[in-house]
Formats: C-alpha cells, structure tokens, sequence
C-alpha cells in the first residue's frame, strides 16, 4: 500500500464531465454510441505500467479484456498496451464495451481522443441499449478508477445491474424519414422556410438539425431523401470542432442518413466536404451565390445551382435553366439551395409522393 500512496487519488483526479448518448448517425459513427468527457488530471502522466499490479487486478476482475484487440489489431492486443502502458481515458474505454459485452450485448466500437486542453478526454463507445451504454460507461470509470487505487476485486455487481437495467423497454425509435435534412453554420431555418415557400409543406418533414445538436445527439433521424450542407463555418460548438477539418465532417454527417446514390447539396468549392459526402456514397450537387463555380466543382457535381445577376441558374449535364428570380425576403444562400433542392426533390419524386410541391419559383 505504500507503493499506492505515492500516486494522488484516482477518484479526486479522474472526473466526468458530461455524458450523454447519440441514436442517430454522429460525428464519430453511423452507429449507436455513448460519449463521456473526462478530465484525468495527474493521471495524464500516470499510464497502467506506473501503478503496481494494475493489469493483473483489472484482468482478473474482466478476463474477457484479454481477447480485446485494440490499436495492434489481434487478440491480446489491448492486453499487451496495458503492460506496456496506456492511459485513463483509453482504458476506461475498454472497460465500458466490456461490461456490455459481459451481458451478451456484442459491441465493439470504441474510440479515445484528445480535448482542447491537456488532460482532457473524450471518448465514444457503442451500445445496443442506450440505457445500459450509458451505465456502462460511469461504471467502467469507477472501475478504472478502483484499480489504479489498488482496491477492486470484482465487477460482480456493476455486471448484475446492466443485465437488470437490459431489461428495461428502450427508448421509442427515432423518426424514421425524412424529405430533407438541413445544416450549417448560419441560414437553416431560412432555408428550411423557402422549401415550404415553394411549395413543400405537406406531411413530409424537412429539418434543420445544428451542429451543436449533431455533435451532442447524433441526428434525430434515420433517413431523409436529400439533405443540404450550408457552410462549415460553425459558432455554436467548441473551438476544437470548429478547426476547419472537424467542422467539415460534423456537418458532413447529414450525408450519412441519406441512401446510396442519393443526393447532398453543398457549396462549391468546399471539396473536402464534397469528397466526404461521396464517400459515404451519396452523390454531390453544389451550389454558389455568384456564377463562380469551378472546373473541379463541376467535375463531381451531378448538378449545380448558380446566379447570374438577379436570376438562379440550374444546369444538369448540358442543360442549363432559369430557376427563379432572387427576392428581398431571404438570403441569397437560403434562395439558392431551397430552389436547387426543389428541382432535385422535383426530379426523384412522383407527384403524388410530394404534397401540393410547386417546384421552382416563378
């Protein structure tokens, strides 16, 4: 124990700061997960080869961890960073899809990184029941935390209350279809106002869903026919996701509830979401608030929405149409995208599948 004493106290160091669950398509998967942020303190210098007896304690209250494969990609692999060393927030992880995996629910999914400050963590895991996902992830840290202070024997219990709380009735499942999902920056609920302008407001729902509520739940949906992307320049997330990359792929996210080959409408010259968007299988209409789109734009784009003084072009292939007339009423951008939106929805749907749908403006 005198070993013990010389390292602080894993349960004032090591903390959670938020946790909450995602259903939908998220920043980090399609699938289901549970997200923890911690801060670890001390602990970010202190890995699991430093503390005396920490792996075999851990693997003898779990022995399933030794078949994880972790970063070296073979059972046993998680197994020999443990000896090696790795970290709180990493091992926590681990521990979390185990105590799930423990009740029989077969998750596999875990991810670990880096917040904006040093010492602080985030980290996902799958789930199959949201309740038990978030379960599992406290108790996977009071777990971690036990064995860096030389107490846990068992995970008997924590194990007994996640097959209990399994049995619980889910949460109903998330709304099924859409028409169209909308993100961005800025200019959503406009954009989302000038769809029903022109015409789309019958039962079939069009959303605007923000990147804070993406980063945090997920999308609350399954499934829409398009979506649209209307800028990476975000205000309402932390700094670390409005680092141009991240931010390109929290609102690319849209694009993963939208079906093979379906269609997602983003600005031009914004190619590194344009190549998200088609490697997640969709194909890319673009559009500009100028005439300003660009050869390698229109090398990807199935069709492109452009304006040419007061008028809004669309062209597909060799064909090139007036769309509509800008008005004093909306942004430039909202205009824009609704109206390259409505002749997209026009084109894939039937008639009857779109209630009262006007098209484009007159």
């Amino acid at each position: 124990m005198a070993q013990r004493d010389r390292f602080p106290d894993p349960k004032v160091e090591i903390r959670m700061t938020s946790l909450h669950s995602t259903r939908g398509a998220n920043y980090w998967s399609r699938l289901p997960i549970t997200r923890m942020d911690l801060t670890i303190g001390a602990y970010e210098n202190i890995s699991s080869a430093d503390i005396p007896g920490f792996t075999q304690a851990l693997v003898s209250a779990m022995p399933g961890l030794r078949d994880h494969r972790c970063s070296i990609g073979e059972p046993g692999g998680f197994l020999i960073r443990l000896k090696r060393g790795t970290y709180c927030a990493h091992i926590v992880e681990h521990v979390a899809l185990e105590l799930q995996g423990m009740i029989g629910h077969e998750v596999g999914y875990g991810r670990t990184r880096g917040g904006d400050t040093t010492g602080e963590y985030t980290l996902i895991v799958e789930h199959i029941n949201e309740s038990v996902g978030l379960r599992s992830a406290a108790l996977a840290l009071e777990i971690v935390q036990s064995a860096f202070a030389g107490t846990l024997n068992s995970v008997e219990h924590q194990v007994a209350e996640l097959a209990a709380l399994a049995e619980t009735p889910v949460p109903p499942p998330l709304i099924q279809h859409l028409l169209c999902g909308i993100t961005g920056g800025a200019h959503r609920s406009e954009t989302r106002r000038e769809l029903v302008r022109l015409g789309f407001t019958g039962p079939e729902l069009i959303v605007d869903v923000s990147p804070s509520y993406i980063l945090n739940a997920g999308l609350p949906y399954s499934r829409s026919d398009i979506a649209i992307i209307l800028d990476a320049k975000l205000t309402d997330v932390p700094d670390y996701y409005r680092i141009p990359r991240r931010a390109r792929r929290l609102v690319s996210v849209v694009a993963d509830a939208v079906p093979e080959d379906g269609i997602v409408i983003v600005p031009a010259k914004e190619w590194e979401i344009q190549d998200m968007v088609r490697d997640a299988g969709c194909r890319v209409a673009i559009f500009a608030t100028d005439d300003d789109v660009t050869s390698k734009d229109k090398k990807v784009a199935r069709a492109s929405a452009t304006v040419e003084g007061r008028r809004i072009m669309i062209e597909q292939l060799d064909t090139s149409v007036e769309a509509g007339w800008l008005h004093d009423k909306a942004p430039v951008d909202a205009q824009v995208v609704a109206t390259l939106a409505a002749y997209t929805l026009n084109e894939m749907l039937k008639p009857a599948e779109v209630s009262s749908a006007a098209g484009v403006a007159d």
